[in-house]
């Protein structure tokens, strides 16, 4: 079973049972409906606009393909988000990009003269930062803070030892400490 994720979206009953009938217009208001959210998940484990629109297409097929294994015991989207971690996974190992060595995509930081409403503005950087992290190390922190998977569910989903989660998850914070300048910040006011 998949954890529960801070992000929960109710999904009403009859739009359900008309996928369930088959109905194409049922299945196309789905695809509507979670677009948005497969795709920026899938954009947060890989880092890539290409990569996720890929992980969107291979996951919304694979609710139509799988519907039926689909029972209810949970909530749909935490079913139709386990499909898009899996395909985010298993894109990530296939392109050899699941290493615990490997290196960060060095892009920039987002143009300082750009103003951002405050909220915004730190999105935007922390989405940049961690955009730079190697993609085990952003998957695992992503799967980890914002998901709210356990180092044991974060090691079945990826194939790795539960040590592997926790080490990514403590560079992944040194490094994404770094890259935020909280390090220097943390200093001056503790």
């Amino acid at each position: 079973m998949s954890p529960a994720s801070s992000f929960a979206i109710d999904v009403p009953q009859a739009l359900l049972a008309r996928a369930r009938a088959g109905e194409a217009a049922a299945f196309e208001q789905l695809y509507r409906w979670f677009e948005r959210p497969v795709y920026t998940l899938a954009l947060r484990l890989t880092g890539r606009r290409e990569e996720a629109q890929d992980i969107l297409q291979e996951t919304m097929l694979k609710l139509i393909d799988r519907f039926g294994d689909f029972r209810g015991q949970c909530p749909f989207w935490g079913w139709l988000r386990q499909i898009a971690v899996n395909e985010s996974l298993m894109l990530l190992r296939r392109r050899g990009r699941f290493l615990a060595d490997e290196g960060a995509d060095q892009s920039a930081l987002p143009d300082e003269t750009l103003v951002l409403p405050p909220r915004a503005c730190d999105a935007a950087i922390l989405g940049e930062a961690m955009a730079r992290l190697p993609d085990a190390t952003r998957s695992v922190l992503w799967l980890y803070h914002a998901e709210g998977y356990t180092h044991e569910e974060i090691a079945a989903a990826t194939g790795k030892s539960i040590s592997f989660s926790k080490s990514q998850l403590a560079r992944g914070t040194r490094r994404l400490r770094g890259l935020l300048h909280l390090d220097q910040e943390m200093s001056t006011h503790g």
